[in-house]
């Protein structure tokens, strides 16, 4: 008998210590925000402060002063205005001097002084305006490089608007889902202490545990989405210039569009940084024609010239211009009056492309609008009671779980959708911000 005990328990102990060691390796540790030992709930892990938090203008602030191509874009602005300072300059006088008629290779005759000596100054003088109109060919072109330099900056700012909604939409949906964690971890508590009582089966108690691991699993991922937004936010701002744990400030909030469509088109004729450009581009082209008709002119070169020879000094003028019998410059003008034809037919296009921006922008955003105001006329409400009503029901055993839920469920989807919605319809305000021109809206 001692021995048949003995052979068992042999046989029984690699068995134990096996299974010991299978189970401590697979059984994960607890988060911090599940269910402890001993069936109660410990309170989600507190969020760390940021270190610093940017509104909306100062994230276009920042960018605006960080961005490596908008500070590339800003130095065609300086390579115009230097093609400025070199459009004024004049031509620069020509010095000559010569000596003629010394006998290398009749040195006797050097004490002769039968050598010459020759001294000259002469000056290109420019007919035609060439260098004003050239002047004022290049203050042209810098003013539609400054207006493409604003129009760069105007698509970085909705970039900008646009991340910092995204950001501001992963905050909402992260508090949301931390808020609804923490709801629901007190229902888990009470169906535990129903339980407990017997008021529930031990079915339902299982299904509600197994429904905290949706609430656990939302968290988990609003934060992942919340680290992305503001990742992407950041990279236009420029990483040096905001610290690792900052954080984006303000909420969403429905702000009623009010302006008319044609106010805003009209706003938008007058503001476009690109459809300025175009503008700008026509006059710039009607300079570009002045400077050829100017170009076309001949210049007049003068040179005074001193003569010291044996036993005389003399003075002379020489005048020269070229006879314009061939060149014209025929084809520059030409070229010119298309390159007039293209502006303005660019103009014309970007205005028909402002009128569609801003009639799109405008439908978009009061299409959205209306989905906003759709759940703040009374469907959070219905949801929101809804769950309560639930809630209060099943804590009370007068609701299934089923009922519960569904109930739980819907304010949940109901309560997402409107926050996406509102992240919506902010960005179509942002985008009819672009469309116009302008951050302030009539």
């Amino acid at each position: 008998m001692f021995r048949a005990s003995l052979l068992l328990v042999f046989f029984l102990l690699p068995t134990v210590m096996f299974g010991q060691r299978t189970l401590s390796l697979s059984l994960p540790a607890a988060p911090r925000e599940q269910v402890a030992a001993g069936g109660q709930s410990t309170p989600p892990a507190r969020q760390p402060v940021p270190s610093k938090v940017v509104t909306l203008d100062e994230a276009i602030a920042l960018a605006l002063a960080n961005s490596p191509s908008i500070k590339a874009a800003r130095t065609q602005i300086q390579q115009s205005q230097a093609d400025e300072t070199t459009a004024n300059l004049r031509p620069n006088p020509v010095l000559s001097g010569d000596t003629q008629f010394i006998p290398v290779f009749s040195p006797s005759q050097f004490p002769e002084n039968v050598e010459q000596y020759d001294v000259g100054l002469g000056y290109t003088f420019e007919r035609g305006r060439k260098r004003q109109n050239r002047l004022q060919a290049a203050r042209d072109q810098t003013a539609v490089t400054k207006s493409q330099v604003a129009d760069s900056e105007r698509t970085l700012t909705f970039n900008v608007a646009q991340e910092f909604i995204n950001a501001l939409l992963a905050k909402s949906i992260l508090e949301f889902a931390e808020e609804n964690l923490k709801d629901f971890e007190q229902t888990v508590d009470i169906s535990q202490q129903r339980y407990k009582a017997g008021d529930i089966s031990e079915g339902d108690y299982l299904k509600i545990k197994l429904e905290l691991l949706q609430f656990q699993t939302d968290v988990s991922s609003a934060r992942v989405a919340k680290v992305q937004a503001l990742g992407n936010l950041r990279q236009l701002l420029g990483y040096a210039s905001v610290p690792r744990d900052y954080d984006v400030a303000g909420d969403l909030a429905y702000q009623p569009l009010t302006a008319r469509l044609e106010d805003l088109q009209a706003k938008a004729l007058s503001d476009r940084p690109d459809l300025r450009a175009a503008r700008q581009g026509v006059t710039a082209a009607k300079s570009q024609i002045a400077l050829a008709k100017a170009n076309g002119k001949q210049d007049v070169d003068l040179i005074g010239n001193y003569s010291h020879t044996p036993g005389l000094n003399s003075l002379s003028w020489f005048v020269s211009i070229p006879l314009p019998i061939f060149d014209r410059n025929q084809g520059e003008k030409a070229r010119t009056r298309y390159a007039l034809t293209q502006a303005e037919l660019t103009e014309k296009a970007g205005q028909e492309t402002v009128m569609t921006d801003v009639t799109n922008a405008y439908e978009t955003a009061a299409t959205n609008q209306q989905i906003v105001q759709l759940y703040m006329s009374g469907y959070l409400k219905q949801a929101e009671d809804s769950r309560d009503i639930s809630t209060y029901a099943y804590k009370g055993g007068a609701a299934t779980l089923l009922d519960f839920l569904d109930a739980e469920r819907s304010y949940r989807a109901t309560q997402l959708a409107y926050r996406q919605a509102l992240a919506a319809y902010m960005l179509s305000l942002e985008q009819l911000r672009q469309a116009v021109g302008s951050r302030s809206l009539p």
